[in-house]
Parts: C-alpha cells; sequence; structure tokens
C-alpha cells in the first residue's frame, strides 16, 4: 500500500571561500580525484549505491546516451573519494552563471559515520571555488541521512529557502 510522505527541502548556501569552516582528514588512505572520463557504469554505480536509503530516484532511467550527454557538458565534473582504493564516496559540481551546486553528493553505505562526509564536503567547496565559483550552494531534504543538514551547517552553509512536498512511497 501507497502513503503518502511529506518532504522537506533546505536550500543552502556559502558565499566566500573564508566562510567555509574546512574539516580535513589527514588520513593518507583518503583520496579524491576528479574522474575526467566517468564510465556510464561507474556513474549509474555511484548514483545507485550513495542514493539507494536517501530515494534518489529521478536518475535511475537515464539512457547510457543520457548520462553519456550529461557528463559531456563542460559546467559539469565528477569527483570519486576512494579510501585504500576502495570506493567511499563522490560529489558532483555543476556550475551555472557564477554559482557552483554540489549537485550531488554522498558515501557509500559502509563509510557512514566515519567522519569522510566532512572531508567530502571540504573537498567539494574548496574545488567549486578553486573552479571560479562566486557562491556554493546545495540542497538537501529529510529524507537525506540526518548528519548531511548539520554536515551542512557545520561548514558554513545557511539556508535560504525551504519548502515542503508531498511524495507517495
Amino acid at each position: 500500500m501507497m502513503a503518502i510522505v511529506e518532504v522537506t527541502r533546505t536550500y543552502l548556501d556559502i558565499s566566500a571561500p573564508a566562510d567555509l569552516r574546512a574539516a580535513r582528514s589527514e588520513d593518507p588512505s583518503l583520496k579524491v580525484e576528479q574522474q575526467h572520463e566517468c564510465s556510464i557504469e561507474l556513474f549509474r554505480f555511484l548514483y545507485r549505491e550513495v542514493g539507494k536509503n536517501y530515494f534518489w530516484i529521478d536518475r535511475l532511467p537515464w539512457t547510457d546516451e543520457d548520462i553519456k550527454t550529461y557528463l559531456q557538458q563542460p559546467e559539469v565534473s565528477l569527483w570519486l573519494m576512494t579510501y585504500n582504493e576502495e570506493i567511499a564516496g563522490y560529489f558532483e559540481l555543476k556550475k551555472e552563471g557564477g554559482s557552483t551546486e554540489v549537485a550531488y553528493f554522498g558515501l557509500m553505505p559502509h563509510f557512514i559515520g566515519r567522519g569522510f562526509g566532512k572531508h567530502l564536503l571540504t573537498c567539494a567547496v574548496e574545488q567549486a571555488w578553486a573552479d571560479g565559483a562566486k557562491r556554493v550552494w546545495l540542497h538537501t531534504c529529510t529524507d537525506d541521512d540526518p548528519a548531511a543538514l548539520p554536515n551542512y551547517l557545520k561548514r558554513g552553509f545557511k539556508p535560504f529557502k525551504t519548502e515542503t512536498y508531498l511524495v507517495e512511497r
């Protein structure tokens, strides 16, 4: 039986590099690298595995051609975090005008709770600034991991809009 669930989405931004409260891990086993030639298989794997507990469904029906076209856009970049060469998480940046959106961000389920999210978010925001952003923004919702919003706030993001919507589950 389907149920109607209320979800609250919160939009947050950070408007100056000095506002970032960085939290980096010094663990040499942790690496974050851009995927210049991200394969369709890796793209699908990251989206499916990172988002499976948070109702990430909008990209599931994308065809190979949809993914290829999306990844070829010069304003899109995908960054992979590994721990001892095992995939630990990723983020996706999307530039639009002077703003950069952290469009997707998350950890593989078995890496949650180790403090890697704050490191990955720090890397994402620093990369956005390095790529010329004047503002970095993202959104989260009540379907996301409960640690997501606190992490964003602790890193210096400020909420600028909220909205509530209903979904069927």
